[in-house]
């Protein structure tokens, strides 16, 4: 299965684990492969950047490079498609466009605007629990 994980949840899988890290869990396991683009990693470093996130960061003793490139190693890298705006947020263009350049069979997200997307040129958008819950079936 082929999957495009939105920021939103690769740094809550890295900062909080639970639930999101069970994703990248299953991208080593190899029960699904993992798309990203540079863009995606760009913001990934943006967002573990922020200084809201610092205590969490330094209780790793990585450094955020270390940590994007740990996460990148896990992933295929894509060039995004060109999109048309789907969802209200211009920055998830380049999420939607990384999905259909990587041909994702779900692009998973937190992110409730893009949620309401539902599914874009073959691509379903999904939450966490619903990924999950999809990926336990196609193991199985």
């Amino acid at each position: 299965m082929r999957v495009v994980l939105d920021t939103n949840v690769v740094a809550s899988a890295i900062l909080w684990g639970g639930t999101p890290r069970l994703l990248l869990q299953a991208a080593r396991e190899e029960r699904v492969q993992l798309f990203t683009s540079p863009p995606m990693l760009a913001e990934l470093t943006d967002i573990l950047a922020r200084s809201k996130f610092a205590e969490k960061i330094a209780a790793s003793k990585l450094t955020i490079d270390q940590i994007v490139d740990g996460y990148a190693q896990l992933t295929a890298l894509v060039r995004p498609a060109a999109t048309p705006r789907i969802a209200p947020d211009p920055d998830d263009d380049v999420v939607i466009g990384t999905a259909i350049a990587a041909r994702a069979d779900l692009l998973v997200t937190g992110d409730k605007p893009l949620l309401r997307v539902t599914e874009h040129q073959g691509v379903r958008v999904v939450g966490v629990p619903q990924a999950i819950a999809h990926i336990g079936t196609a193991a199985a």
